[in-house]
């Protein structure tokens, strides 16, 4: 009977062993069907979002004049001070008058006598006048009289022209700036001898204020934005796209804005692209002829935008963009996108998401396509969104 007992209470205990077990490792096996993951979550939505271009460019002068001497002679004196700023009409070189002073002057005795000439010819001519009426001179010296007074009419209009080109002559002497601006150093010293229009420049002065900006768009992006204005994809404001902002070497942005000027009709055939001008003003003459700059111009207004963060989005084995989106049942989905471009910290998308869509950023690397997830807002450092 004891042994009975015995054996009675030892199969209960076993019993009640194995079911506390396999209840155990039943819980076991449904805990983690029944956790999900958290997430951290950026819910998109749209907006009207300013369309810009960055484009590579040049600076360039708006006026330069190379300096010629358009008569010849010796240099006598150098008017100006290099590297200095000069106006319009402001002299820069003398050179020796002497020989142009001497030639208005003669110049200016030829028309005296000419008309000398003319007064004497037309008193002859109005006495043959008078004296062909009563027959008193023939018809012939009356012609020969008036063609002289005509000859000395023209002698006179000749010595005028020539007086007008010795004084011309006498003030090219003095070699003056045809443009306000900044003038180089001298290719010559006095003493020099130049001759009138001479290959080398004396000097060269550059207009640094306004400056041109000469940027290269490609053809094919040109393309592009043509046919999104078409369809009404991208809106667009004259005012704005006017508009240009400039980026500076060291990466700074330049403190004044801007304007367009024109476009070129024609592409390049060796770079495939087409120039593009606008118009900086320089006052402080922070631009120089030939630094390289980048220039944001506004191609448009994209209203109903949708961007995404970039760290929300990545690349598959195909190169296509994706992200990972908490669908209405709370599960993980991944969405392949259309990606424009960055604007900022975030990618235009142009197909793939939507405005409500509940793009992964924190917690991608816990999750899979199909995954339970408990999605909550992002920190402001993963959802800086425009």
């Amino acid at each position: 009977m004891q042994r009975s007992r015995t054996l009675f209470f030892a199969l209960s205990a076993l019993a009640g062993s194995v079911a506390l077990a396999g209840c155990g490792q039943e819980q076991q096996n449904a805990a983690p069907a029944a956790q999900a993951v958290p997430v951290g979550v950026v819910t998109l939505k749209s907006q009207t979002v300013t369309l810009t271009k960055e484009l590579p460019g040049r600076i360039a002068a708006s006026q330069i004049a190379e300096i010629r001497p358009q008569v010849s002679g010796i240099v006598q004196s150098r008017l100006f001070t290099e590297g200095t700023e000069v106006t319009a009409g402001q002299p820069l070189y003398q050179i020796e008058p002497a020989t142009f002073e001497a030639n208005l002057a003669s110049a200016k005795a030829a028309v005296a006598r000419a008309q000398a000439s003319i007064a004497s010819n037309k008193a002859k001519t109005a006495r043959y006048t008078e004296l062909l009426k009563i027959k008193a001179v023939s018809q012939q010296d009356f012609d020969e009289a008036d063609a002289t007074y005509k000859q000395a009419e023209a002698d006179l209009l000749t010595a005028q022209a020539q007086l007008k080109t010795a004084q011309i002559n006498l003030d090219y002497s003095k070699v003056s700036a045809p443009i306000s601006g900044q003038i180089s150093k001298s290719a010559v010293t006095v003493g020099a001898l130049v001759s009138a229009n001479q290959t080398n420049a004396l000097a060269t002065v550059t207009q640094l204020d306004p400056v041109y900006v000469d940027l290269t768009q490609s053809s094919a992006e040109l393309l592009e934005l043509k046919r999104a204005l078409a369809s009404g994809a991208i809106n667009s404001n004259a005012s704005d796209q006017a508009q240009v902002k400039l980026k500076l070497e060291d990466g700074s942005t330049y403190s004044h804005t801007g304007t367009l000027q024109f476009s070129e009709v024609t592409v390049d055939p060796g770079t495939g692209s087409v120039t593009l001008r606008a118009q900086f003003d320089n006052p402080e003459k922070l631009l120089l002829p030939g630094m390289y700059v980048r220039a944001v111009i506004v191609e448009g207004v994209k209203a109903e935008a949708i961007l995404a963060p970039q760290n929300g989005i990545s690349r598959n084995s195909k190169g296509e963009a994706t992200a990972m989106v908490v669908n209405k049942q709370g599960k993980v989905e991944a969405r392949v996108l259309q990606a424009d471009r960055t604007i900022g910290s975030n990618w235009l998308i142009e197909k793939g998401l939507a405005a409500g869509d509940q793009v992964i950023v924190e917690g991608l690397q816990k999750v899979r396509p199909g995954a339970s997830v408990q999605a909550r807002p992002a920190s402001s450092s993963s959802a800086n969104t425009q």
